[in-house]
């Protein structure tokens, strides 16, 4: 069966490159770029897939259990621009594949100085054994990864003047995953891409990586009154659980600087004291937009603002 859908992808793909994609490149004098652009047109058509796929399934879950009634489509559709943005271009892989050669080239040096870089799969065999395993294992390193670059980003006044758009979203919905600054998904994808080159994850497995991350993030985000049961809050990431990280004043803004970090497995939250189980749905935004504050109402808007709280953090540390 996954032979029959890697086949018939395989054909779309192809299709598309040499229909659209090559015709445009000729046209506009860039036909040297062919090689890029058909590696290019695979990234853009996973991320169309997964997001026709989202949109109609998880649009219809929140329509079945919506937990708000939003009033404001403007901030929806920017929600869903830059959903665009980064799955249509598919950023992570494009960072790994830009990384790649470098981390190659690293190894080689090493090797010449006859020094050889251990691997994972040199002390579990069971990696090379079974794909299935292999790729839980994976799964589950770079969500641990994942949950301490998310303590960071709220840790790291810096960092936080970014991050903090994310959190600026009062309506969320499953679109709202993707709610970011590019400076700051530029940082988050390339250290993500960096951890799965140096402990061994290939180019094809690092898409299903991402793809199976980028799913839960976008059900954990829905407009949707949905937790997971007694046990089951437990093993994933659940709406409701991640509902509370978002929590004006609480979540995000609570002691020790918040709560329910992970972003696919709670247990980090579990094993390093940031959980927060209870059963509520609070409002979600940054305290200080009652005060007043513009996170912007535009993507444009929202960059620049985003730059201006570095600065301000910035002339801080200088006086």
């Amino acid at each position: 069966m996954f032979e029959w859908i890697s086949n018939l992808f395989a054909q779309l793909q192809q299709h598309v490159f040499e229909t659209g994609v090559l015709p445009v490149l000729h046209a506009i004098g860039l036909g040297g770029y062919a090689e890029q652009a058909f590696d290019w047109t695979e990234f853009f058509l996973i991320g169309a897939i997964e997001i026709t796929l989202l949109a109609i399934f998880l649009g219809a879950l929140e329509k079945w259990r919506p937990l708000e009634n939003h009033t404001d489509s403007h901030d929806k559709k920017i929600d869903v621009l830059y959903t665009m943005i980064h799955r249509l271009g598919f950023v992570p892989l494009a960072i790994f594949l830009l990384l790649l050669p470098v981390v190659d080239g690293l190894d080689g040096w090493l090797r010449m100085q006859n020094i050889i870089p251990p691997k994972l799969e040199d002390g579990l065999p069971f990696l090379n054994d079974s794909p299935f395993l292999s790729f839980i294992f994976y799964l589950v390193i770079l969500d641990f990864v994942a949950y301490w670059l998310h303590r960071a980003q709220h840790q790291i006044n810096l960092w936080w003047a970014l991050h903090s758009l994310h959190h600026s979203q009062q309506q969320m919905t499953f679109w709202s995953d993707n709610r970011n600054h590019l400076l700051d998904d530029i940082v988050i994808d390339a250290a993500f891409a960096l951890v799965a080159l140096l402990i061994g994850v290939a180019p094809a497995q690092f898409v299903a990586l991402v793809v199976a991350g980028r799913v839960v993030e976008s059900l954990s985000h829905a407009n949707v009154r949905l937790s997971f049961g007694r046990f089951g809050e437990y093993l994933l990431v659940s709406p409701r659980f991640h509902r509370v990280h978002h929590a004006m004043g609480l979540g995000h803004e609570g002691q020790a600087r918040g709560c329910n970090f992970a972003v696919l497995f709670p247990v980090w939250d579990v094993l390093f004291r940031t959980a927060n189980f209870e059963n509520v749905y609070p409002a979600t935004g940054v305290r200080d937009q009652l005060e007043g504050r513009d996170y912007g109402h535009g993507f444009w808007a929202q960059q620049m603002l985003g730059l201006k709280r570095m600065g301000e953090v910035l002339l801080s540390r200088g006086r």
